[in-house]
């Protein structure tokens, strides 16, 4: 059985959410020790006393070993590595949507002038909130190995990917295969693209090139369904609001950042439906990759003081303690949490990175007893925010 409290995983206040998270922990525990056992084996056999550091939902990195206590944390580590990936080939303080068009799925994620949008509720794990910070992201069953069947004489894509293109080998025809035919990419064995194609193009009674077509506009149109429909849940991020509220106007969209293989084939198409530019690298395919080893180490600490019980608590770690004096303000709040942040982030190996950290939350409540007042709730939160490491410039065009 594997045990684990909440106040020491996320003890942050909204306990429904602290109870999902420490479930979710406790889950994954002990498979998240066999996959950490295997990739230590696995790399110490091959470059002995390598720093192993495993990519979190919020875009930032943390050491294999810290990982094995908070296993929930590497919740969406794809699609933080594809947002980040994008952030760090783009470079440009644009307004992005960032597609990474994989086999199975599509995952998007936006950039408010070059920087993710968060999650401001903390993410979405099987229909629950948790408090994992985490990137405001969203994943479409439709990707390049989404199978394209004829089913009760209708045209079906996807979800269930059945194996790799036809192009490469594959029993049936894929997302893949149509746009090989239908823009010529020359993927592969092509005419095996074809050949598989034309089978289901004859049960539907149309021609290849209209199958490829009609393919083409399922794709196309789920994908920019899936952006549409995350705009609207964006709308309520908080960072969104207030990007609006400085700029004075409402968002606009500038590009899409196309990410994976089958980008350079899709992305131009979904722009051009979006009437946005998209913006594509000769690493696209890869950039997932890249915003893994490009990714800072983050690291998150929130201090709950209370002035009238004179105590603090800590949170990750549960650690509390007294006040030194009843008449604590959020100045001696904040340089208590930065305290802590420093003595946390030298534990977990992050001291290059500690002296940059930034205030993401500074609340106060007065406690008021008898109609009087009774002391002071303070919540600040600290933290090394996402980025890339000391020294990465950018990647040559």
């Amino acid at each position: 059985m594997d045990v684990c409290t909440g106040n020491e995983i996320a003890g942050q206040l909204n306990f429904p959410r602290r109870a999902v998270t420490c479930y979710y922990t406790a889950m994954t525990m002990r498979e998240w020790m066999r996959f950490a056992d295997g990739i230590e084996a696995a790399i110490s056999a091959r470059v002995p006393g390598c720093e192993l550091y495993i990519l979190k939902a919020d875009g930032g990195t943390t050491s294999l070993e810290a990982s094995r206590n908070w296993p929930c944390e590497t919740v969406f580590s794809g699609p933080a590595a594809s947002t980040m990936g994008g952030a760090a080939l783009s470079r440009g303080a644009v307004n992005s949507v960032v597609v990474d068009i994989g086999g199975t799925t599509s995952d998007i994620s936006l950039l408010i002038e070059g920087k993710p949008l968060y999650a401001s509720r903390g993410a979405l794990i099987g229909g629950h909130l948790t408090h994992v910070h985490s990137f405001a992201v969203n994943s479409l069953a439709v990707g390049g190995d989404s199978p394209v069947m004829e089913e009760s004489g209708e045209l079906m894509v996807g979800p269930v990917r059945l194996g790799a293109a036809a192009c490469f080998g594959g029993e049936a025809p894929t997302v893949t295969d149509a746009f090989n035919v239908l823009l010529r990419l020359n993927i592969g064995d092509r005419d095996a693209s074809g050949e598989k194609l034309r089978a289901v193009a004859g049960r539907l009674g149309r021609p290849v090139e209209g199958l490829c077509r009609d393919v083409a506009d399922l794709v196309i149109g789920a994908l920019k369904e899936g952006i549409q429909q995350m705009f609207r849940l964006w709308e309520d991020e908080p960072a969104y609001k207030v990007w609006e509220v400085v700029n004075r106007k409402g968002f606009v969209l500038h590009q899409v950042i196309g990410i994976g293989a089958a980008a350079p084939a899709i992305v131009p198409m979904l722009a051009e439906r979006l009437g946005v530019d998209h913006f594509l690298h000769r690493y696209s395919p890869v950039a997932n990759a890249l915003g893994a080893a490009v990714a800072r180490p983050t690291l998150a600490v929130q201090v709950h003081a209370d002035t009238q019980n004179m105590v603090y608590t800590v949170s990750p770690g549960g650690f509390s303690g007294a006040l030194e004096k009843r008449d604590y303000q959020l100045g001696d709040v904040r340089r208590l949490a930065a305290r802590f942040l420093g003595e946390i982030g030298r534990e977990r190996g992050l001291s290059a990175y500690v002296d940059e950290a930034e205030v993401y939350l500074e609340e106060q409540f007065n406690v008021i007893r008898g109609w009087q007042p009774a002391g002071k709730l303070f919540d600040v939160g600290i933290q090394i925010a996402p980025g890339f490491i000391h020294g990465y410039e950018g990647v040559a065009r």
